[in-house]
C-alpha cells in the first residue's frame, strides 16, 4: 500500500476511533454512570473533553481549504489535531484547581485559554466557513476595545489574558449553555437519527409518505413536504435535509411536470420547515427550555401549533400547483405495495417511546432519546424491514457517524459560547436590548420589524443552532422588555433567523435546492418566499396573541387556531392562484384578505373578533362562488390529475 494511502487509511481510523469515543462519552454522562460509579466531576470537565475531541476530529477531516478534497492529513493538522486534544483533556482534569484562579489570570490559566480560541476559531471556519468567524471576531475585538464604541454601546473593555482565560474556564463563555446542550441532547438525537437510518427507518418513513400522497395529484411534491417534514424534525440541519430528501424528491418533482425552481423550492421550504416542527426543531428547541428555564415538553408544544400551519400552507399550495399545472398521481409502479411497508411497523415505536417520556413522565431529553434509540435498534434487529436486517457493523457505523456529525454543531456551540461569553463580561447584552428599545421608541411593531431584519441578516449563511443563540442573546431581551410574553419572543427570532435559509440574497437552503434542481438560485429563493409565507405571518400574530402558542383559556386557543387554519387555507389559495380554476388577480387578492383577517385572533386587540367574523364570511362567500361557477371549467388536463 502506498505511504499517502497508509497514512490516509490511519487518519481514518483515528478520526473514527475518537467520533466513537466522543458519542459514548456522552452517553455515559447523559446516562449518568459517572454517578453509578461513585465519581463526582463537574460539568465543565465534560464538556471540555467533548470539545477537545471534536476540535481533534475537525482537524483530521477537514482541510484548510475547504472546497479541496482530504487525500491526507498534513503534519501541521496532526499537529493541531493532537494540541486540540490535550488542551480539551488538561482542561478537563485541571478544571476545578484552575476556575478560580481566572481573574488572577496565571499562565497555565489564560495560555491554554488562548490555544483554545485560536483551534476554535480556524476549525469553525473549516467547518462552517467565514460567517460565522468573522461575526465572532468582531465580538472578540469588542471584548477588547469596546471602551473607544461611542454612545450606548460602549463597552468594559478587557485584557488578552483576561478575556481569554474568562472566556475558556468561565461557565459563562465557550463551556457554557450551548456548549452543554451540544454534548449531551444533540449528541443523543443525531445519533438516534443515524440509528434510524441504519435500521431501515428512514426508507420506511419515505415509503409511507409514498404510499400516503403517491396516489394523489401532485404527488411527487406531496411527498416531499411529507418527507421533508419527517426528516427534517431529527436532522438538525436544513441544508443536510436539502441534500439528503432532495436527491430523491427532486428530480421526481420535476419529471412530473413542475419547473425547476420550483422544485428546488418546495424541497428547500419543506427542510427548512423541519427545524421549526417538534420534537426536535433542530436541537433549538432544547436551548430555548434552558434560556427560558421551563421544560422542554412546554416549549415544544408552544412550537406545534405554528409549525403545523407553515406545513397546511405548503402542503395546501403544492396540491393548488399541481391542480392548476394538471400534474398526475406518481405512476402506480413506483409506489411500494402496503404490505412492504407495513413490516415497518415497529420504527414508529421508537418515537412513541421519546413522546411518552418526555412528555408523560417529564425525563430529561438526552435519556429519553438514549431509550428510544435502544427501542430502536432492538425492534430493528429483530424484525428488520422488508426483509433486511441491519448488521452490526451497520449499527457501529451508525455511532461513527453520529461523532463526524456532531462536530460541526460542537464547533459552533462553542463559538456561540464566546459570543455570549462577551456579552455578559463586557455589558454589551444589557446596552444593545437598551438601544433596540430606545430605537422601537414603545412602538412594538417598529421593533418587531427591527428584530425580523436583525435575525434574518445575522442568520445568513448561518447553522441553525449558531442562529438561535445569537437572536436569543442579541434581540430576544429586547422584546421581553417591551411586554412580549418570552416564549413568544424566542420563537419569533427563531422563526426569521430560519427563514433567512430560504431568503434571497443569502438563503442557503434554497441554493442548495437550486444546485440539485439545475435552476436560478435567486429565482429558486423568491419561489421559497412564496411558498413559506406563512413563516413571516404567524410569528407577527403569535407575539400579540400567544393563543396561537396554546397560551391562554381553552376558548381563545380554540378560536385562534381554528380561524388560522381556515385563514391559511385562503390565503393559500390565493398564493397559488387556483382552487376549480385559475383565479384572476382580483379574486386572489380577495382570497389574500379573507385568509389575513381570518388569521387574526380575535384576542390580539379589543374588537379583533369581527376580523374573524369579516374574514371567515368573506372566504366561505368566494369558496362558494367558485365551488358553484368553477367546478366544470377546470381544465381536462388538470382534471384528470384531481383525485
Amino acid at each position: 500500500m502506498p505511504v499517502e494511502s497508509s497514512q490516509r487509511v490511519l487518519s481514518g481510523r483515528v478520526a473514527g476511533f475518537l467520533a466513537v469515543v466522543l458519542v459514548l462519552l456522552s452517553a455515559a454522562w447523559s446516562l449518568t454512570v459517572p454517578r453509578m460509579l461513585g465519581l463526582a466531576f463537574y460539568a465543565e470537565q465534560y464538556i471540555a473533553i467533548i470539545l477537545g475531541l471534536s476540535l481533534a476530529v475537525a482537524f483530521l477531516t477537514l482541510p484548510a481549504d475547504r472546497r479541496a478534497k482530504r487525500s491526507r492529513v498534513p503534519w501541521y493538522d496532526a499537529v493541531a489535531a493532537a494540541l486540540a486534544l490535550a488542551v480539551g483533556i488538561y482542561m478537563g482534569v485541571s478544571y476545578p484547581d484552575l476556575v478560580n484562579l481566572i481573574l488572577m489570570r496565571p499562565p497555565e490559566v489564560f495560555i491554554p485559554g488562548a490555544i483554545l480560541l485560536v483551534l476554535l476559531l480556524e476549525a469553525t471556519r473549516r467547518a462552517t466557513g467565514w460567517a460565522l468567524v468573522l461575526i465572532v471576531l468582531v465580538f472578540v475585538a469588542y471584548g477588547l476595545f469596546g471602551n473607544y464604541v461611542p454612545g450606548r454601546l460602549a463597552g468594559r473593555a478587557q485584557s488578552v489574558e483576561k478575556l481569554a482565560s474568562y472566556l475558556a474556564f468561565d461557565s459563562n463563555g465557550i463551556l457554557g449553555t450551548p456548549l452543554a446542550i451540544a454534548a449531551t441532547v444533540v449528541i443523543a438525537f443525531i445519533l438516534f437519527g443515524n440509528l434510524l437510518t441504519a435500521t431501515g427507518g428512514s426508507k420506511f418513513f419515505t415509503d409511507t409518505a409514498l404510499l400516503g400522497m403517491g396516489r394523489f395529484r401532485g404527488g411527487s411534491v406531496k411527498i416531499a413536504v411529507v418527507a421533508s417534514a419527517l426528516f427534517g424534525s431529527i436532522s438538525g440541519s436544513a441544508v443536510a435535509n436539502v441534500v439528503a430528501t432532495g436527491v430523491i424528491t427532486i428530480p421526481m418533482i420535476k419529471r412530473d411536470g413542475f419547473p425547476a425552481h420550483k422544485a428546488g423550492a418546495v424541497e428547500a421550504v419543506a427542510s427548512t420547515g423541519g427545524q421549526l416542527l417538534p420534537p426536535v426543531m433542530g436541537a433549538a428547541a432544547f436551548l430555548m427550555a434552558e434560556f427560558l428555564q421551563m421544560s422542554y415538553a412546554s416549549v415544544a408544544l408552544a412550537a406545534l401549533v405554528p409549525a403545523l400551519l407553515y406545513y397546511l400552507a405548503l402542503f395546501i399550495q403544492a396540491d393548488l400547483e399541481a391542480g392548476r399545472m394538471g400534474i398526475a398521481p406518481v405512476p402506480a409502479s413506483e409506489i411500494p405495495p402496503a404490505r412492504s411497508v407495513l413490516t415497518g411497523w415497529h420504527f414508529p415505536l421508537g418515537f412513541a417511546v421519546l413522546i411518552a417520556l418526555l412528555f408523560s413522565y417529564n425525563w430529561l431529553p438526552e435519556r429519553a432519546a438514549y431509550l428510544a434509540c435502544l427501542a430502536i435498534v432492538a425492534t430493528g434487529l429483530v424484525l428488520g424491514y422488508q426483509g433486511r436486517r441491519p448488521s452490526l457493523r451497520q449499527i457501529g457505523n451508525a455511532f461513527v457517524q453520529t461523532g463526524f456529525g456532531v462536530v460541526e454543531i460542537v464547533l459552533i456551540s462553542a463559538s456561540a459560547g464566546i459570543v455570549i461569553g462577551i456579552l455578559a463580561v463586557t455589558g454589551l447584552s444589557f446596552n444593545l436590548t437598551y438601544a433596540l428599545v430606545q430605537i422601537g421608541g414603545g412602538n412594538l411593531f417598529l421593533l418587531l420589524f427591527l428584530s425580523a431584519v436583525v435575525s434574518i441578516i445575522l442568520g445568513m449563511g448561518l447553522p441553525t443552532l449558531g442562529v438561535y443563540v445569537l437572536l436569543a442573546a442579541l434581540v430576544a431581551p429586547a422584546m421581553v422588555e417591551v411586554g412580549v410574553n418570552q416564549v413568544a419572543a424566542h420563537l419569533y427570532v427563531m422563526y426569521f433567523g430560519m427563514m433567512s435559509m430560504i431568503t434571497p440574497p443569502v438563503a442557503v437552503a434554497a441554493f442548495a435546492a437550486a444546485a440539485i434542481a439545475g435552476a436560478d438560485a435567486m429565482r429558486t429563493g423568491f419561489a421559497a418566499v412564496k411558498f413559506g409565507w406563512t413563516a413571516f405571518i404567524i410569528p407577527v400574530l403569535f407575539v400579540f396573541s400567544p393563543s396561537l402558542l396554546l397560551i391562554g383559556p381553552t376558548q381563545d386557543v380554540v378560536s385562534a387556531v381554528t380561524t388560522a387554519v381556515i385563514g391559511v387555507w385562503l390565503v393559500s389559495i390565493g398564493m397559488a392562484g387556483f382552487l376549480f380554476r385559475s383565479l384572476g388577480p382580483a379574486l386572489r387578492a380577495l382570497f389574500i384578505a379573507a385568509g389575513i383577517l381570518s388569521l387574526i385572533p380575535s384576542t390580539m386587540f379589543p374588537g379583533a373578533v369581527w376580523t374573524d367574523v369579516i374574514g371567515v364570511g368573506l372566504g366561505f362567500l368566494l369558496l362558494a362562488r367558485e365551488y358553484a361557477g368553477g367546478r366544470g371549467e377546470r381544465p381536462a388536463q388538470a382534471g384528470a390529475g384531481a383525485k
